[in-house]
């Protein structure tokens, strides 16, 4: 089945629309191409070619865009679309309109442009090959051309830039073209990698020069710098009155344009392939399956999951939360185990590695509930595979270990108080999820005993009490059980809050923190309770009343004076909201998955689970097509923000909608080997 994503005149031809709705490629190793549907980009991460030079990350623009021109007669379609700074500041000039002659756009699995120029079109599919930095752009002249002169002019435009920056017009940039035929090469500074353009062109102009004043709607938006020069090294000319078909390869490697078609068709079954493995026959299911492949990328000889496009690296509390949904739900076990074996070799002091930075250095260890979050994903894991070979073999001891570095300590005052609740964090240190900090301010202070680290730590205690007794580890799952015990004793009596009728979200050495917040959700959620069957029901009542929109869980009730509605503006607006009352998706997963569990997981509760999830559903042909945005605003109309294409979105909307809405539950369950 093809992704039915497609939009014809009515949202092509309007600029705002078309530049509302982006489109991704990713290739498997961290690198990406993404835009617009109306070909301008409106971010500095918008580019047909982001190459990732230390897999999955060192990434870098390398091909920004390609400035187009059909020729037919005596008749010039310009088709590409920019915006360039305006005499009048933010005010921006669009030029050329190319968007003018976009009759449609569909991804069939990739993108697809249809211009109409005349009586001809021209139609355009750009896809990244799996496994390679390398972009296939192919077009094909559509209509009867005989007698007609018909050629198409393609000007590159390159940015050689980590893709976080922005870049300017500069003599230190080399302009040597290195060609022969049907192919032409670059490499405009030595620190970056050469770029390869394989083409059939008739023939190629070396005249180089700088396109000035870009501009970036989306960049202005979030206070950023907005504002980039770009360099053209060459002009390739096609005849396309007697080859209708014209073809760039633009790769950090050599390849031939030749290599075009089968390179298409290896793309089309692999990515077949993938949406076949979908846990379900529906559009919704097969369109989330095809988008949890983009987060699953090699790293080094292992998997990792990118957290979220387009600016965002692989983080550990991402991947352990995604796990199910990306590669458990789709059939996809040994990138599972590879997953989580690249974790597990990286565990230092007890602690999972919050995030793999981008430039390379050392992984990072600022967190408290990435490392709890694995238990759960191998619990998960065991569910569905029943793999306890794999466990016993390369998993128990790493996990052994995280308990005994919490029981006695780590770092930033991580250990097991006395009461049996886990303790985290230090003045000035955000450690949980809510981890935003601006300078001194700590946004959402959340140190000492949060809701959610102690659901997690319970649930880490029970999973290492049942494995531990299925390995025959006797004393220590005695161990494991009593801890369990003694930190579900003590929950009730520090957390629940009979007042609201729901739990604290903190309870630090200044008292309980009793804010409206979703954390509590994971008390119920997460297999192993920790509350009465009445005190869970109250929390999810709770939760539903306050918290949930038609995109997920607020961060916090509008009740609150703290609450912000709009996550906008610089990055201190945007980080003062993203966690005081922006809504995130990926928690309608646990959500859903508490309501199903404490309505008794009857037909109505699981039907009423997926009418929960239509907006998800109609969300998928906005923003980023085919993904779930990472945010939204907490007030209505709740537009989307953040990463257009978050993992955790997507994985938990999939995971719930197959466990919890269609109750399609895995064979195995903790112990049953």
């Amino acid at each position: 089945m093809n992704l039915p994503i497609e939009f014809d005149r009515p949202v092509c031809g309007d600029l705002g629309e078309a530049c509302s709705r982006e489109w991704l490629e990713t290739n498997g190793i961290g690198g990406f191409a993404c835009s617009t549907i109306a070909g301008m980009n409106t971010r500095r991460y918008h580019a047909l070619l982001t190459a990732a030079t230390r897999p999955p990350v060192g990434r870098v623009v390398l091909l920004s865009k390609l400035e187009e021109t059909l020729v037919i007669g005596e008749q010039r379609f310009e088709l590409s679309v920019n915006q360039y700074t305006g005499a009048v500041p933010h005010i921006g000039m669009v030029h050329p309109r190319g968007y003018e002659y976009l009759g449609s756009f569909r991804l069939d699995p990739f993108p697809r442009f249809r211009y109409r120029c005349g009586d001809l079109q021209l139609e355009k599919a750009v896809f990244l090959v799996h496994g390679e930095n390398t972009v296939v752009i192919q077009y094909e002249l559509l209509g009867d051309r005989r007698g007609r002169l018909c050629g198409l002019e393609i000007r590159p435009l390159i940015a050689f830039r980590d893709f976080h920056s922005l870049t300017h017009a500069n003599d230190a940039i080399r302009r040597d073209v290195r060609s022969r035929t049907g192919l032409a090469a670059i490499t405009p500074y030595p620190d970056l990698p050469s770029l390869y353009f394989a083409h059939n062109a008739e023939s190629l102009d070396t005249s180089g020069f700088w396109f000035r004043n870009f501009e970036y709607e989306r960049e202005q938006e979030r206070g950023l710098d907005a504002v980039e020069d770009l360099y053209s090294p060459f002009l390739l000319r096609f005849d396309l009155a007697e080859n209708s078909s014209a073809t760039i390869i633009a790769s950090t490697s050599e390849h031939a344009a030749v290599a075009a078609h089968p390179l298409q068709e290896q793309e089309i079954q692999r990515r077949a392939h993938i949406v076949h493995g979908a846990p379900a026959e529906d559009a919704f299911a097969k369109l989330l399956t095809a988008a949890a492949d983009q987060f699953i990328v090699a790293r080094d000889d292992r998997t990792s999951v990118i957290a979220g496009y387009p600016w965002f690296a692989d983080w550990g509390r991402d991947t352990m939360i995604s796990l199910s949904g990306l590669t458990l739900v789709t059939g996809r076990f040994e990138e599972a185990r590879n997953i989580l074996r690249e974790f597990a070799g990286n565990i230092d002091h007890g602690m999972l590695p919050n995030r793999f930075p981008d430039s390379g250095e050392n992984p990072e260890y600022n967190t408290v509930d990435a490392t709890l979050w694995m238990f759960h994903a191998v619990h998960e894991f065991l569910r569905y595979t029943g793999d306890y070979d794999f466990v016993r073999a390369e998993l128990y001891q790493p996990l052994a270990g995280i308990i005994a570095w919490h029981e006695r300590g780590t770092r930033y005052g991580i250990h097991l108080d006395s009461d049996g609740l886990l303790h985290g964090g230090e003045p000035g240190t955000q450690l949980t999820w809510m981890d935003v900090k601006v300078g001194d301010w700590v946004v959402t202070p959340r140190e000492g005993k949060a809701v959610e680290i102690q659901a997690l730590w319970h649930n880490a205690l029970c999973v290492m009490a049942r494995l531990s007794l299925v390995f025959n580890k006797y004393a220590e799952s005695s161990h494991y059980t009593s801890l369990a015990e003694r930190t579900r004793a003590r929950f009730a009596q520090v957390f629940w809050n009979e007042s609201a009728g729901c739990l604290h979200d903190v309870v630090s050495s200044d008292g309980a923190d009793s804010s409206i917040r979703p954390n509590q959700i994971f008390a119920v959620s997460l297999p192993y309770p920790l509350l009465s069957n009445d005190q869970a029901l109250r929390v999810v009542e709770m939760v539903e009343w306050e918290l949930l929109t038609p995109f997920g869980l607020r961060t916090l009730s509008p009740r609150d004076p703290r609450y912000r509605g709009r996550y906008d503006g610089d990055p201190r607006s945007r980080d003062g909201a993203y966690h005081q009352g922006t809504v995130w998706p990926w928690l309608l997963g646990p959500f859903l998955s508490a309501y199903v569990k404490v309505h008794g997981r009857t037909e109505e509760a699981r039907r009423r689970a997926d009418q929960f999830l239509d907006p998800l559903r109609a969300h998928l042909w906005q923003a980023g097509l085919g993904q779930i945005s990472e945010v939204f605003d907490g007030d209505a109309p709740h537009r989307p923000g953040g990463c257009f294409a978050q993992a955790w979105s997507v994985a938990e909307v999939l995971r719930t909608y197959i466990e919890d809405a269609k109750d399609l539950q895995p064979a195995f369950t903790l112990g049953n080997t």
